[in-house]
């Protein structure tokens, strides 16, 4: 996971695996960005090729915090395969998801 500043918004990179073998660290590093940051946070999840209910929750408790810090968590670059998981989920409904022609952009 790499974090990255800029005045508008921090990116933070998320790796392959969001998971209960990740999820501390992950869940660790995501609230410290939170807490130390402005503007969006944007979850980088181009390289996530593998997602569990532990790693849904560290989703939805960083939505919480940055909510809670007058914040944005924005979640950027979601592959066809973990999209599906937030849509069966209805997480979808819940978290921003960006555009994939945002994305590009």
């Amino acid at each position: 996971m790499r974090v990255r500043g800029n005045p508008k918004a921090q990116v933070v990179q998320i790796g392959a695996r969001l998971d209960a073998g990740t999820s501390a660290g992950i869940r660790s590093r995501l609230h410290d960005a939170v807490d130390s940051g402005e503007g969006d946070l944007i979850l980088d999840l181009s390289e996530l090729e593998m997602i569990d209910a532990t790693g849904l929750g560290v989703l939805v408790g960083t939505h919480r915090r940055a909510s809670g810090g007058q914040r944005r968590l924005v979640l950027r670059g979601v592959p066809p395969r973990i999209m599906r998981v937030l849509a069966v989920t209805r997480l979808n409904r819940v978290l921003h998801v960006e555009a994939q022609e945002a994305a590009v952009a």
